[in-house]
């Protein structure tokens, strides 16, 4: 089976190449992702933790999906594919904001994303695919920012610098 590819891009989101996820992430270059925050009508946000198989983060706490948007594909329908393959949730999504971030990680790999940051609605159970996910919880968005300042550690490194943007957009704007 051939790598997944990322779109590398510039600091203006243009397309610059195409490039093997692993190598971008080990040369640590700028590419497309995207972020999906899913609230409930409580408006907590359901949160992924990893699967113990991934090859970083394993079983850290996340947002409820991210990836890489595929050659040809639009952020929402990006967006919309993995939330389906990961957590199996069908929902309308919207993108609310963009911005880039470099998080490097433990094992030489590094994050540097042009990420699209989106929302959906959803408020049953998702049914977890397990090489992606270990489990899940809803959970209100005070108490993630208080859990992350007392407990950085149980969370992903981008979801820490995702979820404080996302934080500060929900500060500014009315959903």
């Amino acid at each position: 089976m051939e790598e997944e590819k990322v779109i590398l891009v510039n600091e203006r989101d243009e397309p610059i190449g195409l490039m093997p996820k692993m190598e971008a992430h080990e040369k640590a270059l700028l590419h497309r992702a995207f972020s999906v925050f899913i609230l409930n009508a409580k408006n907590e946000i359901m949160l992924q933790q990893r699967a113990a198989n991934k090859y970083h983060s394993p079983l850290l706490w996340t947002n409820t999906t991210c990836s890489h948007q595929r050659d040809g594909e639009t952020n929402l329908a990006a967006g919309t594919r993995r939330l389906q393959e990961e957590m199996g949730i069908t929902t309308p999504l919207k993108e609310l904001f963009s911005f880039i971030y470099k998080a490097p990680f433990d094992n030489g790999l590094t994050e540097h994303e042009f990420d699209h940051v989106m929302i959906g609605y959803y408020n049953n159970e998702p049914v977890l695919n397990r090489d992606e996910a270990e489990s899940w919880k809803w959970m209100a968005i005070e108490d993630i920012k208080a859990d992350m300042q007392l407990h950085p550690e149980v969370y992903t490194v981008w979801f820490r610098i995702i979820f404080d943007e996302f934080y500060h957009f929900l500060e500014e704007h009315k959903l």
